[in-house]
């Protein structure tokens, strides 16, 4: 299904944009339409670059998987940005993976940072800054 046929379905109004995960799309848009992943980062570096606006409050994602199918649609409910070593257990337990934990979320987004930031010419430190967003699942 479309993220459009899929929007439509829903029966909810106003704008939204379409995405997917960029690592493991599948694995983690399972996560978000089982209730377990509520939450996400990403390298706030990448908004300055491509001269995008930082997602806001009260915003409408549809989730894509791998193929480009719309999977669910999520409203963002808290979007603020924080030095990548004060990111707190709290929010790698809403990510939902791995284990859940700090050092799990930790290792993982080390890694990930590091090479989203290395596609732009820019390095990963602990005091990178990251967007963390926190969302609901309203319609799967």
């Amino acid at each position: 299904m479309t993220s459009e046929e899929l929007w439509k379905r829903s029966g909810l109004t106003g704008t939204y944009e379409a995405w997917a995960f960029t690592e493991a799309p599948d694995r983690l848009a399972e996560l978000v339409l089982r209730g377990i992943k509520t939450a996400t980062c990403s390298a706030y570096d990448l908004y300055v670059i491509n001269h995008e606006p930082l997602p806001r409050e009260g915003e409408y994602s549809v989730i894509l998987n791998s193929d480009g199918e719309a999977v669910c649609i999520i409203q963002t409910l808290k979007v603020y940005v924080t030095a990548f070593h004060l990111v707190s257990a709290e929010h790698a337990y809403k990510e939902g993976e791995g284990d859940r934990s700090l050092e799990y979320w930790r290792e993982v987004h080390k890694s990930f940072l590091t090479n989203e930031l290395a596609s732009v010419n820019k390095t990963f430190d602990e005091n990178t800054a990251v967007v963390l967003e926190e969302f609901k699942t309203v319609y799967r």
